[in-house]
């Protein structure tokens, strides 16, 4: 099938961008890499009468502070993948990236893509919550991961506003992590992913975060399977009861032709018993 016809640009620069989607509207679309939006088009889901492409911009590259690693939004899958900063300061990120769609997908699908469109399916929402990921945009804007995705398909970005820049905290010494899904024997996306992490301290568990991604319309943070881990040593029994709470953090939880809801759920106890198990022996 063929989109509908539509008016196409491509600005060379961010404020050129800014200006074509304020003069535009609602009738505007951002195209990055083009995996999520160009099949919704071909297939009539989305009727954008506007294409900005945003491809030429300056926004991707990888680069490190003393605290975070500062990834622009234009960089690809494949390039978090490939890249030793990444590799060497938050392993779970580069773990989560290799297992996204296939090579085709990697080369030309963006994380700020990802991020911006918040399928409940894709991978990088949930890493993104699980490590406390902010994301800048063109208006300034610092937003936590936790409050950056508010429904299916839709985030906190405004009208108008573009994702320029994704802040991850680096992981400290003695923390582990690890992203453990089931993904589409089709589609590749996550049925369900569960992205772990843990931090050890003197052989107890000083902190964890475990959030679930695929279940619902937007990744979840599973509060009781995480205050269930503090303080103790994480060893196999810890583990297991706490990934049993995991199923408490996950409401209404998506069904499909693939899937039931129950069935998700299920899933993401098991997935969370396999990640935290991993991210336990990498702590």
């Amino acid at each position: 099938m063929y989109s509908a016809n539509f008016d196409y640009y491509q600005p060379k620069t961010l404020n050129e961008a800014l200006k074509l989607l304020k003069q535009h509207g609602k009738k505007a679309k951002i195209l990055a890499g083009g995996h999520s939006l160009l099949p919704a088009m071909k297939l009539r889901q989305a009727l954008p009468a506007v294409l900005v492409d945003i491809g030429k911009l300056k926004l991707s590259g990888i680069k490190a502070t003393k605290t975070t690693i500062n990834i622009g939004a234009l960089t690809t899958h494949a390039e978090i993948a490939a890249s030793k900063t990444v590799m060497s300061k938050c392993p779970i990120l580069n773990e989560a990236a290799l297992q996204i769609g296939d090579t085709q997908v990697r080369n030309r699908g963006t994380i700020g893509g990802s991020l911006a469109h918040a399928d409940p399916a894709a991978d990088l929402p949930t890493v993104m919550m699980a490590l406390g990921a902010k994301l800048a945009t063109s208006s300034k804007r610092s937003i936590v991961a936790d409050k950056f995705f508010v429904d299916l398909f839709a985030t906190a970005l405004k009208s108008g506003e573009v994702l320029t820049e994704i802040q991850i905290p680096i992981m400290a010494k003695g923390t582990g992590g690890a992203y453990s899904k089931h993904r589409h024997p089709a589609s590749s996306y996550a049925v369900v992913g569960v992205a772990a992490i843990v931090g050890v301290k003197s052989g107890k568990c000083s902190h964890a975060s475990i959030v679930v991604g695929g279940a619902t319309t937007n990744p979840v943070r599973a509060v009781a399977a995480e205050k269930a881990l503090m303080g103790t040593s994480l060893d196999d029994a810890v583990i297991s009861s706490a990934a049993a709470k995991v199923a408490e953090a996950i409401q209404d939880p998506l069904g499909d032709i693939y899937a039931s809801g129950e069935y998700r759920t299920h899933l993401a106890t098991v997935l969370a018993g396999r990640a935290l198990k991993l991210a336990a022996e990498r702590a």
